[in-house]
């Protein structure tokens, strides 16, 4: 199979297929999760948030949410690390605060396989090359989430999502999918040293 043909036509028909059977096979899952949420960290049980996607299309996000709302006397929310709770600190570690993120795919906004959507905010801090990684739609897991997760610098996360931009295959994706599971069932690289998760992106030096 060419890469040209299961980019334009493969590739969203196995999205959307295997996306459909998992909430399907999902939905008692999904059901629990959504249940112990609302019971641990109360409403709402979904975090959405807009993200750019395919040519910087913004589209609404999907995850769990894995912090309290809590906020200081000003009515600033409080540091992740102090809203992060061992609740969520463990559906994060597992990857489950992300399996909303299936009704993203079935509705093309995302693919199972591909760079990670990030803030819109930081569509102006990107430099021509890192820019590559909205030529395809963004993904459940990517290149950059078997190589480190969130312990590895923003650099090394573009190279990853050019790389695999560059060279997007149906093998390489099926690599992408498994080493994801085996990363996911290590809990490897859930977070960056010192922060809850990652360090914000202030764009490129100079």
């Amino acid at each position: 199979m060419s890469s040209g043909i299961y980019i334009r036509f493969v590739k969203r028909f196995i999205d959307f297929t295997l996306s459909l059977l998992a909430l399907i096979v999902l939905s008692p899952v999904l059901l629990l999760l959504a249940i112990l949420v609302r019971s641990k960290l109360g409403s709402p049980v979904l975090f959405k948030q807009v993200r750019p996607g395919l040519n910087e299309k913004v589209f609404t996000f999907y995850k769990f949410r894995t912090m309290t709302n809590e906020t200081d006397e000003s009515g600033k929310l409080l540091p992740d690390e102090k809203r992060l709770t061992r609740f969520g600190i463990i559906m994060r570690s597992f990857s489950l605060d992300e399996l909303p993120q299936l009704f993203n795919i079935i509705k093309g906004n995302m693919s199972i396989i591909g760079p990670r959507p990030l803030l819109v905010s930081y569509l102006t801090l990107y430099s021509d090359e890192q820019r590559l990684r909205h030529t395809v739609r963004p993904g459940l897991v990517g290149l950059a989430s078997v190589r480190g997760r969130n312990d590895q610098t923003w650099d090394d996360k573009f190279n990853h999502d050019i790389e695999y931009v560059k060279n997007l295959t149906f093998w390489l994706d099926c690599k992408i999918f498994f080493l994801a599971i085996y990363t996911v069932l290590n809990r490897r690289g859930v977070n960056q040293d010192g922060v809850a998760t990652s360090l914000p992106f202030k764009g490129n030096e100079l």
